[in-house]
């Protein structure tokens, strides 16, 4: 009996199949409307996931700009000479959701700046107070050469390569340049009690704040210049990464550090937090609507399809095809259309949104896989969804059509 029933069910099951073909290539003009109607739905049901996914990236890289989103500093900020061991920037993660942290050691103090005339390099002619920032930066493991930007905001009114020459270079800010007419190859002296040093300038930035008044040096100079070897003031951070992500890494570092006072700067973070979740909102409410739309397009196709199928469906159920095999024809059908519509517009969709990024934000989206899948997933139960006039099919009567009442 079991190899009688495994026999009879290879025909039927190459007849299904059979009857599918013949159902797709029957009423191309309308099927094609429902193929390109699912298309359309999965192109932009892909190109806006795409987004969605991509804007943590973007958000990310976006809020990057402004500086650190973490700070460690001293615990007990009355003593005037409290500050850090400089090898605490190594203990700190290099790495957050597998991105790059990056960490900046910063040590401050307060300098007697003095600009050198020309034609008497030996004197100072004309000198200020002003705040010194020792800096080094590290971006994960590796440090890098400059990166005053990684912690502080700003734009570069003019620069100079000096790599080429060996001389020690300084950044300034542009309000500190002006009162001590600076310019970039600018050389001015910084003196701090006993000690003594001097740089050339590199690069004048502007902060718009208080930066605009500071000279940006080197860590090891400073910290010879200031007399505090091996001692830094603060580590700025910027975490990479959601909201979430941001704030378990700092609660790992409070935890790992009690005697250093760690803390995230709420504001940057709250802020990328508060607009992912508006973008993600929108976007998915449009990823909804564009489905729904999709969905009544190919049921209104699909119901005139219904209306033309009548009397071939009366004919499979005269000849002994059950109402329930009959339904799964249709069905098969729906998401053989669904999976080649979905197939066709998640392709366009994704090299839309790569398209749209750039255009829109300056910055190419990267596709993201699990894009693919989802959207002719989707795309798929919508077609099954929108078949649903085809169960009008199961109560026709093969008498009836067979009278000409159909």
């Amino acid at each position: 009996m079991s190899n009688a029933s495994a026999n009879s069910r290879t025909p039927n099951r190459a007849m299904f199949w059979r009857i599918v073909r013949r159902q797709l290539t029957a009423n191309r003009g309308r099927l094609f409307v429902v193929l390109l109607a699912l298309a359309a739905g999965a192109a932009i049901t892909a190109a806006l996931l795409n987004l969605q996914i991509d804007a943590k990236r973007r958000l990310s890289t976006e809020f990057s700009a402004f500086g650190a989103n973490a700070v460690l500093a001293p615990r007990n900020t009355t003593e005037a000479s409290n500050s850090l061991n400089e090898a605490l920037v190594n203990q700190l993660p290099a790495l957050n959701d597998g991105v790059a942290v990056t960490k900046a050691e910063l040590l401050y103090g307060i300098v007697d700046a003095g600009a050198f005339e020309e034609r008497a390099a030996s004197e100072a002619t004309k000198s200020t107070k002003a705040v010194v920032v020792g800096f080094a930066v590290a971006v994960g493991k590796d440090y890098i050469a400059d990166g005053v930007e990684k912690f502080s905001p700003s734009s570069v009114v003019a620069e100079r390569d000096f790599s080429a020459l060996n001389v020690r270079t300084c950044q300034v800010g542009q309000r500190l340049a002006t009162q001590l007419r600076l310019e970039v190859g600018s050389r001015f002296s910084l003196r701090a009690g006993t000690h003594e040093d001097a740089c050339t300038v590199s690069v004048i930035r502007n902060f718009g704040g208080p930066g605009d008044g500071e000279i940006f040096f080197e860590l090891p100079a400073t910290q010879a210049l200031l007399g505090f070897p091996g001692r830094i003031s603060a580590i700025e951070v910027r975490v990479p990464g959601t909201p979430q992500s941001i704030e378990r890494y700092i609660a790992a570092l409070q935890t790992k550090f009690p005697d250093v006072d760690v803390h995230g700067i709420r504001q940057f973070s709250e802020a990328q937090g508060e607009i992912y979740s508006k973008i993600s909102g929108l976007l998915t409410a449009t990823v909804v609507l564009v489905l729904v739309l999709t969905a009544l397009c190919v049921m209104a196709a699909m119901t005139n399809v219904a209306m033309e199928r009548r009397n071939d469906v009366g004919l499979m159920k005269a000849i002994g095809g059950a109402t329930r095999r009959v339904l799964r024809l249709f069905l098969a059908e729906a998401a053989l259309l669904g999976l080649a519509g979905g197939l066709i517009g998640a392709t366009i969709g994704i090299a839309l949104s790569v398209w749209l990024g750039e255009a829109v934000f300056g910055m190419p989206a990267r596709p993201r896989l699990i894009v693919y899948p989802i959207s002719v997933a989707l795309t798929i139960i919508v077609a099954i969804a929108s078949s649903y006039p085809l169960r009008r099919l199961a109560s026709v009567r093969p008498a009836s059509v067979f009278r000409g009442e159909a």
